[in-house]
């Protein structure tokens, strides 16, 4: 999976007007996200705190990019009921009536249609898979005494031995199994960099897979359970990051795989 040279060049000229127009200090490229009929296009806006909530966007075309509503409880709920193929229409909407009828029920009673529109799953899967799977590096970010985070100026990148470990790497999200450590556990972490949980106890264990290429100059890392995530780390250098190729369905047989 990857992109054509036109979809290239139509990036390259605009993500940089995104940038200038939203006013963001940095612009990732997300992925792409395959429907039946078209592909979805992402793009994430960063400030100056890199923990804040992210701006995203999308496009069919990566020349026009439209800005994406923050991602609900509500809406999360429900895109999960929906299953199969993303259509690739942003207006399609899904019935729930079809899909659950207790949840349709609900919507009902207060007033609303039991549909779900395309562009709200696209809104719920990005943030799903970014808080699954969307990883950094050991050390990449440092969190200040005033609680924001900001990419460490003095990181040079993992060594290789402890590119190898699945323990230096930590979802870019807000903790959760943070919380649930000991005072002794906690006593060996440096809370300017260890403020995030570690992929090494991920459920399923398992789900992720750790290759070397060229050589063993990069460190890739693909996600199983969201299939098409694939992470990048160049070692002892700043070069790393995560792309998303895939049809945004999460791999719900991985337990009977493994």
């Amino acid at each position: 999976a990857g992109l054509s040279p036109e979809r290239r060049a139509a990036l390259g000229a605009s993500l940089p007007l995104v940038q200038r127009d939203y006013r963001f200090e940095r612009v990732w490229f997300w992925g792409c996200i395959q429907g039946v009929r078209g592909a979805y296009y992402i793009a994430e806006g960063l400030g100056p705190d890199r923990a804040a909530p992210r701006s995203r966007l999308y496009s069919l075309n990566c020349l026009d990019w439209s800005l994406l509503t923050p991602a609900t409880k509500e809406m999360l709920a429900l895109a999960e009921q929906v299953k199969g193929r993303f259509q690739g229409d942003p207006s399609f909407e899904y019935s729930l009536a079809e899909i659950n009828a207790e949840a349709a029920a609900r919507l009902i009673e207060s007033g609303k249609e039991p549909v779900i529109k395309e562009e709200a799953r696209l809104i719920a899967t990005i943030e799903q898979i970014d808080r699954a799977v969307g990883i950094v590096p050991r050390g990449a970010f440092v969190k200040t005494p005033l609680g924001s985070v900001h990419e460490n100026r003095h990181f040079e990148g993992l060594s290789l031995v402890e590119a190898k470990k699945l323990s230096s790497y930590f979802h870019f999200t807000e903790p959760v199994n943070l919380k649930n450590k000991t005072l002794l556990e906690k006593a060996d972490l440096d809370p300017s960099t260890d403020f995030l949980d570690s992929l090494e106890h991920d459920i399923p264990r398992g789900s992720w897979s750790i290759q070397l290429e060229k050589g063993g100059t990069v460190v890739v890392l693909r996600s199983l359970l969201w299939l098409g995530l694939t992470f990048y780390h160049v070692p002892m250098t700043k070069q790393f990051g995560y792309v998303y190729f895939g049809t945004g369905e999460k791999n719900l047989d991985l337990p009977f795989m493994l």
